[in-house]
Parts: C-alpha cells; sequence; structure tokens
C-alpha cells in the first residue's frame, strides 16, 4: 500500500561488507529428520543453502506461477490479498481488485479464488467477499485460522486522507458469510493507520496483534509520511481491542530520521516478538517485545538490504525455520536499488537473528515485487503477491500466486 512517496547492526549484512554469511547449522544444532512434509521441506531448503550461489543475487529458486491476476479495462489493479485454507482442503484467497483508478485511494472491493487441488489451479470467475464500503475504498487484506475454529478477515476501511483504519469481519462457516465488521480503531483514536496484507497474527497464547504503522491525525498540521509505528492487540478473540505503548519512530546512525513503515510480526519460539519495520535506509529494522506486544524496543538496523519495499517473514509449520520474502538489492548498483526487484527468498535457522544465502523467485530487473502473502500447506509454501511492471502506472497493477513445492527442490 504505497500511500508515502518513495524516496543497531544485525548479525548479518546482506551487501555491507561481509561476503562471507554463515552457514545455516553453523550453530552446532543438529538437524532432525522427521517424516513430516514441512520438516522435509525446511530440510531440502537447508541443504540448497550450502550450495554455491552466483554474485547475481543468488540461485533462481524452482517454482511454479499457478494464478495470474491480470489487469483489464476498468480493472487497473488487482493487488494486496492474503490466502487461507478451509477445512475441507481447499484454499481460499482474498485480494483487492481495483475499479476506480490504480492508485491506493480509488475504488476497490475485495473478491475471492479457489482452489480445490492444493494451489495447483484456481478459480476463474471472481466472487464478492466485500463491497467497497470506505468513503474511498477498502483493501489490504489479512485472513487468519483463530484458535477458536473462526476464519477473520482484516482489511482496512479507507475514507479519508486522515481516516484509513483496519476492520475485521468473523466467519463460522468457512468464508461462506461474514458477520458485521468490529472497528479496531476507536474514533476518538482516528488517524491514518497503514495495516499490509498477511499482517496480523495470533500469539501462542491466544492474543491477536496488528501491526500497523500510523502517518496522520486529523489534529495534526500535516502527516507523517516518514511515520511510526506499534500496534493493536485483542485478548477476546478480536471483539475489542487496545493500542499498544508508545509508538515508535525509526533514525539512521547518525540520528536522522528514516522512514518507519508498514511492519509485520513474528513469535520467536521463546514467546518474544520480531518487528520487522520498512524503510527508507536502504535497509530493513527490526524492533523486539518481550511483554506480548505492550511495549517496543527503538527500531534499529536488521542488517538486511532492501529498498524502501516490504518484507514478509513466517514459520514454517512445526519447525525452527523462519522464511523471508523481500526484495534483497544488494548486489544491484546503487543507481538501481529503488526498484523492488528481485523477490528473494532466505531462511533463518536462530529465529531471525542471521539469514541464509538467497534465492531469486523473480529475476526480471523490469520487474517491480511486493507486498507477498505466504501461505504453507502440507506440500507446498504458496506466495501470492504483487507481479507489476517498471514503466508509469504499472507498479502496483497485477499479482500472481507462485507455488513452490518439494518435489521442485528436491
Amino acid at each position: 500500500m504505497d500511500v508515502i512517496p518513495s524516496g543497531g547492526d544485525g548479525k548479518v549484512k546482506f551487501g555491507h561488507g561481509n561476503p562471507s554469511l554463515p552457514r545455516p547449522g553453523a550453530t552446532g544444532e543438529t538437524d532432525r529428520m522427521q517424516t513430516n512434509p514441512l520438516v522435509l521441506f525446511s530440510a531440502w531448503i537447508i541443504a540448497l543453502s550450502f550450495f554455491p550461489f552466483s554474485l547475481k543475487g543468488g540461485e533462481t529458486l524452482k517454482s511454479e506461477v499457478v494464478l495470474e491476476l491480470s489487469i483489464s479495462e476498468g480493472n487497473p489493479r488487482n493487488t494486496e490479498g492474503d490466502i487461507v485454507p478451509l477445512k475441507d482442503g481447499r484454499l481460499f484467497l482474498v485480494y483487492t481488485r481495483f475499479t476506480g483508478g490504480g492508485s491506493d485511494h480509488d475504488t476497490a472491493d475485495l473478491v475471492s479464488r479457489v482452489s480445490s487441488d492444493g494451489g495447483h489451479t484456481w478459480s476463474d470467475r471472481d466472487e464478492m467477499v466485500v463491497a467497497n464500503a470506505g468513503g474511498l475504498n477498502v483493501m489490504s487484506v489479512s485472513l487468519l485460522r483463530l484458535q477458536d475454529g473462526r476464519i477473520a478477515l482484516f482489511y482496512l476501511e479507507k475514507n479519508s486522507l486522515t481516516d484509513c483504519r483496519p476492520v475485521v469481519r468473523f466467519s463460522t462457516d468457512e468464508a461462506a458469510s461474514w458477520s458485521a465488521p468490529v472497528g479496531i480503531i476507536p474514533d476518538s483514536e482516528t488517524g491514518y493507520y497503514v495495516l499490509n496484507n498477511d499482517r496480523v497474527i495470533q500469539h501462542s497464547g491466544g492474543r491477536l496483534l496488528a501491526p500497523l504503522a500510523l502517518h496522520h491525525r486529523p489534529d495534526w498540521e500535516k502527516p507523517d509520511w516518514n511515520g511510526e509505528v506499534g500496534a493493536y492487540y485483542s485478548d477476546d478473540a478480536g471483539e475489542s481491542w487496545k493500542r499498544s505503548g508508545q509508538w515508535k519512530k525509526a533514525h539512521d546512525s547518525g540520528g536522522k530520521r528514516v522512514a518507519a513503515q508498514e511492519p509485520g510480526l513474528i513469535e520467536r519460539k521463546d514467546g518474544s516478538l520480531l518487528m520487522y519495520i520498512r524503510t527508507g535506509a536502504g535497509e530493513l529494522y527490526r524492533s523486539e517485545s518481550r511483554d506480548l506486544g505492550m511495549n517496543w524496543s527503538d527500531p534499529e538496523p536488521m542488517g538486511v538490504a532492501s529498498p524502501q519495499s516490504p518484507a514478509t517473514i513466517e514459520r514454517i509449520p512445526g519447525s525452527d525455520t523462519l522464511v523471508m520474502v523481500w526484495n534483497d538489492h544488494s548486489h544491484l548498483p546503487v543507481a538501481e536499488r529503488k526498484a523492488r526487484t528481485p523477490l528473494s527468498l532466505a531462511l533463518s535457522h536462530d529465529e531471525g537473528k542471521s539469514w541464509s544465502k538467497t534465492f531469486v523467485i523473480e529475476p526480471d530487473p523490469k520487474g517491480w515485487f511486493c507486498y507477498t502473502a505466504m501461505e504453507f500447506t502440507p506440500e507446498a509454501l504458496l506466495l501470492a503477491y504483487v507481479a507489476g511492471e517498471q514503466s508509469p502506472g504499472k507498479h502496483l497493477s497485477a499479482s500472481r500466486v507462485r507455488r513452490i513445492s518439494l518435489t521442485e527442490l528436491r
């Protein structure tokens, strides 16, 4: 969601002077081989990460494009979606379909597609999920299977440049119908908040957390597109929400303000939370919480080179492996590092402290890849992301779904 105009050291630096990245497993941990497909999936990626890579951004990862959400006349943009498995085995995708133009503020609604074969093929007709209900639009979907069995559908309801707030609806019948929307941010705290797609998580302890960036309030003299990040949380399965403690702004090593935008969250094995943040500093930033998102550390560099573009990090279910998808531009000439290409993937086996060498998912130097949603099935990793072009007006246009399977990784 690009409403923003473009333009502490981690243990691993992509493109920042350390040519020798730690190998996965260098900590001395022993891999535990199991027959669970998700564990095998992790093992194959770990094995591949030992192979030599070129200096052009990593080895291309074999995968399959299974759905193209192409644009057409009257439909200039299809972006920012998410996927959730249904209990009958189908996969349910909801994405933002724009009809009034291609900007973030043009008319849009939320529509769905379905796969009945593990993501290999998808239905070819959009089904309406949420019609345009905001003063401007609705957009940017997070789908989440709650611990109580319901499905939660989060999205932004955008009314103006000072009122853009997330809401949530619930389904008790596997996405056949949805409840009335529940507001996450009360009228007393109205502002322009950004919640990216595939961002809301439920902590193992039950708390729901929505990571947000705030850019404007009605009582502010002007917007702050650099933003400040924090979270709203719910301890009653999404029926009511509260604001976390002090929200954070980001600064570089010299104390200069840098953008802090489009945050995401991952729960680490010890229960703490890692927030990863898009910035304009040429790399991702991070913040941590050890009290379930109530308070956050000051954002600091994560040690991962990136343009001003969001990353997505999720855990392979039942494993010690985190998967990150983002734009690794560390191998590009400085003049070319503003573009959102290539689309890359790396693994962490130490809760995000260090990352494997990079796999390339989309190498096209003329492409524009971002806003990735991840979903794991027992046999594959599915990625749904923007697949635009660098030509004017085509950055945020089409999207695609890509499938990475176990057999393709062997």
